[in-house]
């Protein structure tokens, strides 16, 4: 641990991780933040577990991953809930235009949504990735809008390569400047 990553020692930080290709650099993402001494949880989606196994996190986190809104029938907890109440902020990488939407709108059809849209409270930070046209589009700027007005922070997106081959404003924050972000966020 270095003195830049201090104020992230003993913070239970919330990750979660959506159905973006960059899904693949959130697990790097993890291992930074545990390395920094943080307490991590992760809440995979559906579409980010197709990209990135729940047993990566698992392993570079040393926490179980919450995948499903439904609890197990023998856990007795209300997930959307206790996972609010445990952790000091969210950070969600890639934060695709669908799980933007679904926050500025305030739809809650999974388990990440629900703890999002209507059990969160505390700091939010979402590290946008997505295609060009995406991002662009108006209906997503629109929900950017709404999200920067509820006082929740972005980093990025970046100009770079993205998975389609093409070059744009779109892709992830490299892990080390969502980092840098949630250090910030947390002062």
């Amino acid at each position: 641990m270095t003195a830049q990553t201090e104020n992230l020692k003993g913070k239970r930080i919330l990750l979660g991780v959506t159905g973006g290709i960059a899904a693949y650099k959130v697990a790097d993402l993890a291992s930074k933040l545990t390395a920094a001494g943080a307490v991590l949880k992760t809440i995979m989606t559906g579409s980010a577990q197709k990209l990135v196994a729940a047993k990566t996190f698992e392993a570079v986190t040393g926490q179980p991953v919450y995948t499903d809104m439904w609890c197990d029938p023998e856990d007795s907890r209300i997930n959307h809930i206790q996972l609010a109440d445990w952790a000091d902020v969210v950070t969600v990488a890639p934060a695709t235009a669908n799980i933007l939407a679904k926050m500025a709108c305030g739809f809650c059809d999974d388990l990440l949504s629900a703890t999002l849209c209507v059990c969160w409270e505390k700091p939010i930070l979402l590290a946008p990735g997505m295609n060009t046209r995406m991002w662009n589009n108006p209906a997503t700027q629109k929900n950017v809008e709404i999200l920067k007005q509820r006082k929740i922070r972005l980093v990025g997106p970046a100009v770079g390569r993205l998975a389609c081959g093409t070059e744009g404003l779109g892709r992830m924050a490299e892990p080390s400047e969502i980092l840098a972000a949630l250090q910030d966020l947390l002062k």
